[in-house]
């Protein structure tokens, strides 16, 4: 049964999930957690999505993959938001480092992927310390790989790897993310994504959104904290007046903002903090 201390929005698509899975595959799902902004207490009805590991006893064969895809695609027709975004693996997976996890299956926006195995180390991080059981043994009595050392090196590499390349498309206005930079999502996802990195590298822990809003109020000089507080506002959803005159105005500090992040969690990794 889900935790009774969810969102009503993530008990209703878990149950939903699991009323499905169940009848139509008995005992195939052993586990199932949920981690991301549900785990961190920071899931937002209109903007979050429900992040999950689910767990099972043995690989997936042809049968159980054609099975899954079929709930997810009756859960979306049910519910098309919030995304239920997760992948599948095994216990012995849980136990090891998450690269090597897999083969497997995962879901991302209603896309089922039936050979997309591996995640990542803050997936499996915010499960061992964080993560929400809502069926199978609690995340404290289940073996699972969390490395801080890994963490804080996969979350340098993916400063580059994604945020780098982000920020590189974002500069180009009629870029996709060129235009969304324009939009509340844009500021939201660039200024919390790169301050939750730098947060990383800083304590070897994760955070959420909004805790890394505050985490960049205190540690990023008065010059940004003006967008930093936009993009909290805009994650909290709150109604009110824009801090900035245009959005391309606010589009040049979250980009400037972003630069100057990347920039300073590179510093920290690279002074052993």
């Amino acid at each position: 049964m889900p935790h009774q201390s969810l969102d009503p929005l993530v008990a209703e698509t878990v149950g939903a999930y699991l009323e499905d899975v169940d009848a139509q595959a008995p005992g195939l799902v052993e586990g199932l957690y949920l981690v991301g902004s549900v785990a961190l207490n920071d899931f937002r009805p209109q903007a979050s999505d429900i992040d999950f590991v689910a767990v099972t006893s043995a690989r997936l064969d042809a049968p159980a993959l054609a099975t899954l895809a079929g709930v997810h695609d009756r859960l979306k027709r049910r519910r098309r938001k919030p995304f239920f975004d997760g992948g599948y693996i095994t216990w012995d997976d849980l136990a090891g480092a998450p690269a090597n996890s897999g083969p497997g299956a995962s879901v991302h926006e209603h896309h089922f992927h039936a050979t997309q195995g591996g995640s990542d180390p803050v997936t499996w991080h915010t499960l061992a310390h964080h993560g929400i059981a809502c069926r199978g043994p609690e995340p404290g009595e289940v073996k699972v790989w969390s490395d801080r050392e890994e963490l804080i090196a996969w979350t340098d590499a993916n400063l580059d790897d994604y945020w780098r390349r982000l920020l590189d498309r974002a500069s180009r206005l009629h870029h996709r993310w060129g235009m969304a930079m324009l939009a509340p999502y844009g500021t939201v996802w660039v200024v919390t994504g790169i301050s939750r990195m730098h947060y990383t590298i800083a304590t070897g822990r994760v955070i959420s959104k909004t805790g890394a809003t505050a985490h960049a109020i205190e540690v990023f000089p008065e010059r940004w904290h003006r967008v930093v507080a936009e993009a909290a506002r805009l994650r909290r959803g709150e109604p009110g007046r824009s801090a900035y005159r245009s959005p391309l105005s606010r589009r040049r500090d979250v980009l400037a903002f972003g630069d100057m992040a990347v920039n300073e969690a590179h510093r920290l990794r690279a002074a052993g903090t």
